[in-house]
């Protein structure tokens, strides 16, 4: 264990490759990891080496969109080269990292879902089996898990360390025992404590995760952009700390935890937290050049005044299918899986009037997860602040919608979302076409089927209605202009009666 430990730092330090090209229309990222690493932090903390799917980042299918995205060629200045990240260094940061120690990448899971039955922990939006199906959900997300058993408990103590009472508790570990093939237990609440998760592994004999560590390894197989890896390394940091004071604990009780490392005065422990904290500044000090860099961005798209709506909503929600549906982008490619969006992409479309907008496809909310995951994305999700409008879509054929919709509430108002934005936002009802004879029974709202492409007119005109009334763009002017007879001739034909 010793040994293990002793041999975070030079971990730590080594590199892997990463390789990016770019072209006009198309973002592609690719990173080749040193497999001699991937063995090291293996051995230490049980990293994976997880197969992931291609992913690509597709911007605005629009003539000149690169220009009022990314900025004109040539007009790097000094700040943008101030603000410069190599890749190298972020790789460094995510590759090396890995605390999740989920072990083998293939997984066969037993899921434990504690019905908490009164209480500040007790659900009133949702019952026992959604949750559980949303957990299922979770771990079919990843690629080679397979959920093998599942059970739902109840428990009136989810404080305690093994959350649920003698009795249960252990007629809860022999059936974990006696089913065969299990490799890990996920037990479907927010964070396990240290203790919690020492205790149960003790207990069951496998590897225990919680919805933290499940949900940021799904981030973590996702993540592809400079901004999010460096999100999800900081994400991960507690983690690290909780796994490390496992670890301390196991070594101090044979005796080795305690003691100090040649003659720096520092015990083991202290010498690692120190690393956790070192890691961690350089983390935040890179994802503030980054916040530094969208805040450029953000400011160029307001010189040229193109509204911007940010289209957010629970995870798998259709918000993706939406804006295809809204830009005719063939570059985006929704699919059907949680959190299959990380990165923040931003895509031109033009409204009834042909004032050409900005909708920004954001990060999926989920419930129950810690306010420290949520505080990680902060960079990604100020884009939602920085908005002109905020479009809600939610997922009315399913049976959480109304829950999906409280979460979703929650976090933006955790995110302390400007009143004005907030009584401005425009909620759309998707999926329509899996409700036979759909009917909407709320005020205000718009039913679309984004991927049948219905409703979307309507939504145009309400869009283009609310960016008006909070932008005033698309006021009339009286303008006086010397131009050629031919030209007044095709202004004729195309504004008849001085309207097109």
């Amino acid at each position: 264990m010793a040994a293990l430990v002793r041999s975070c730092s030079h971990i730590l330090q080594r590199r892997s490759c990463c390789t990016l090209s770019f072209n006009s229309r198309t973002l592609h990222a690719s990173s080749t990891t040193c497999g001699l690493l991937r063995r090291a932090a293996a051995k230490l903390i049980g990293l994976p080496t997880v197969q992931t799917r291609p992913f690509v980042v597709s911007l605005p299918a629009l003539k000149n969109s690169d220009e009022f995205i990314f900025g004109r060629d040539g007009e790097e200045d000094e700040e943008e080269a101030e603000d410069f990240i190599p890749d190298s260094e972020v790789e460094e940061l995510f590759e090396a990292q890995g605390p999740l120690g989920l072990g083998d990448s293939h997984h066969r899971v037993f899921i434990v879902h504690p019905d908490v039955k009164w209480g500040s922990k007790k659900q009133h939006l949702t019952t026992a089996e959604l949750m559980m199906a949303e957990a299922e959900g979770l771990v079919n997300t990843l690629e080679n898990w397979r959920v093998v058993d599942k059970v739902i408990i109840s428990t009136k103590t989810p404080e305690k360390k093994r959350i649920f009472g003698k009795g249960n508790f252990q007629v809860l570990t022999e059936k974990i025992r006696q089913t065969p093939g299990i490799s890990a237990v996920f037990v479907n609440v927010e964070r396990l404590s240290p203790i919690s998760e020492r205790e149960l592994e003790e207990a069951w004999g496998v590897k225990v995760f919680d919805r933290y560590s499940v949900v940021l390894h799904i981030f973590r197989c996702n993540a592809r952009t400079k901004e999010a890896k460096l999100q999800i390394s900081l994400a991960e940091i507690p983690l690290l700390r909780s796994r490390l004071k496992n670890e301390m604990a196991n070594l101090d009780q044979q005796g080795g935890g305690s003691r100090y490392i040649g003659g720096s005065g520092e015990t083991l422990y202290e010498v690692q937290q120190r690393l956790l904290k070192e890691r961690e500044l350089k983390i935040r000090l890179a994802l503030d050049k980054l916040r530094r860099k969208r805040h450029l961005l953000r400011s160029q798209r307001k010189h040229r005044e193109f509204p911007v709506v940010s289209v957010l909503g629970y995870t798998n929600c259709g918000k993706t299918t939406l804006i295809k549906a809204l830009t005719g982008d063939s570059g985006l490619q929704p699919r059907n899986q949680l959190f299959a969006t990380l990165d923040v992409t931003v895509h031109a479309g033009q409204l009834p009037s042909r004032m050409t907008v900005l909708y920004v496809d954001t990060i999926g909310f989920l419930s129950q997860l810690p306010h420290q995951l949520i505080d990680s994305f902060s960079a990604t999700l100020e884009d939602i602040k920085h908005s002109d409008l905020l479009v809600h879509v939610r997922d009315i054929s399913h049976p959480e919608t109304v829950n999906q919709k409280a979460n979703v509430l929650n976090v933006l108002k955790n995110l302390q979302i400007p009143d004005a934005l907030m009584n401005s936002m425009v909620e759309v009802h998707n999926k329509i076409d899996l409700i036979e004879n759909y009917e909407a029974t709320e005020p205000k709202v718009l039913p679309v089927s984004a991927l049948k492409e219905h409703g979307l007119n309507a939504l145009k005109r309400v869009l283009e209605e609310e960016i008006v009334n909070t932008t005033g763009n698309g006021l009339s002017s009286v303008v006086k202009v010397i131009i050629s007879t031919a030209a007044y001739g095709r202004y004729k034909k195309l504004f008849k009666d001085g309207r097109r």
